[in-house]
């Protein structure tokens, strides 16, 4: 446990070093916090500190820096968000988010963040579960046929299967008729499963297209681009990424692959409000040292179907990067609760 005036010092300390990215010696230190306190006890308290892991000392530089443990009981004590840090989000107009379809709302959401933060700007794409609503085949040459999935909001599908034999466009009609009588309204992956049982009792090449045909649906949904990256060049500008080529390297190739984002903003998923990882901390699960993540859930009509954030060095201003996530989050799940056209 710190006494009040530690707090007060590894306070000034941690928000000295965000505001220039220097470390911090002591009589600045004691500048900083407002205390008449001498160098000599600002030392030993400093001194402390470096003991319980919250702060270290760079190289052979005097002064001190914040180490992951020492963000993390900032972040989780000492932060006291202002409305004044977010003049430009609170300037954004209502119609910030607009579009007609769920992905453009996203793409938006992602720039928005990005530009907003100076960093970089994640968001995780909702979980739809597809439903169509209509199916037509299509006969090409050479035993192709197109395969045209609508659903419920109009968005279309289009897949080429390829045929053992040379189907007549009569009975892809029929094939496309009995889809559409018996499962328009379901899931893909509901159709696929009553497919599959009733394959038995429907006439064979048919019934292959069919399933074919809806796997290729879930398959495709399966595959979309589950998290849209916004920003990963802002990165280039950032003094604390900039004096290691490799890290920078290795930070693209995490931008590009996804995998570790999505992971981590699926953790996200499951919290309530505004949550913050950093890297080398125990609680984070972030996948380098030297990143933070502030993330939030975003609704529609009242169910989360999604996460959002901002992706940048652990030298960032947390209580804005806090404003900028939280509000972002409620004008995504604005534009995509609002009815479509």
């Amino acid at each position: 446990m710190l006494d009040d005036r530690s707090k007060l010092l590894l306070k000034a300390l941690v928000e000295r070093y965000i505001a220039d990215g220097q470390p911090v010696g002591s009589r600045t230190l004691a500048r900083a916090a407002g205390l008449e306190l001498s160098p000599a006890t600002v030392r030993n308290v400093m001194s402390d500190l470096e003991e319980l892991g919250l702060i270290a000392s760079p190289h052979t530089s005097a002064g001190r820096v914040p180490t992951a443990r020492g963000y993390r009981l900032f972040v989780d004590t000492m932060l006291t968000a202002r409305r004044d840090d977010v003049q430009t989000v609170d300037a954004m107009p209502p119609a910030t988010l607009q579009g007609e379809q769920p992905r453009l709302v996203i793409n938006q959401a992602a720039q928005l963040l990005s530009s907003l933060s100076h960093f970089v700007g994640v968001v995780r794409v909702p979980k739809r579960v597809s439903v169509f609503r209509h199916i037509e085949f299509l006969s090409l040459s050479q035993r192709r046929v197109l395969v045209i999935l609508v659903s419920p909001d109009g968005e279309v599908q289009n897949h080429v299967i390829h045929t053992q034999t040379e189907l007549e466009q009569s009975r892809l009609q029929e094939a496309a008729n009995f889809l559409n009588a018996h499962y328009a309204g379901l899931t893909l992956v509901e159709v696929r499963d009553r497919l599959r049982a009733e394959v038995e009792s429907l006439r064979g090449e048919i019934s292959s297209l069919m399933l074919q045909a809806v796997e290729l649906g879930s398959e495709s949904d399966a595959q979309q681009d589950a998290v849209v990256v916004a920003g990963e060049r802002n990165l280039l500008s950032v003094s604390d990424f900039t004096h290691d080529l490799g890290q920078l390297r290795r930070l693209f190739d995490l931008f590009e692959q996804k995998t570790q984002i999505m992971r981590l903003l699926d953790v996200s998923h499951q919290a309530e409000g505004v949550r913050i990882y950093i890297g080398g901390d125990s609680q984070g699960g972030v996948p380098f040292e030297d990143l933070s993540v502030v993330s939030a859930p975003y609704t529609v009509d009242g169910t989360v179907v999604g996460t959002l954030g901002v992706i940048g060095p652990q030298r960032m201003p947390y209580e804005r990067m806090i404003q900028i996530v939280d509000i972002t989050a409620k004008l995504v799940g604005n534009a995509l609760s609002q009815p479509r056209q």
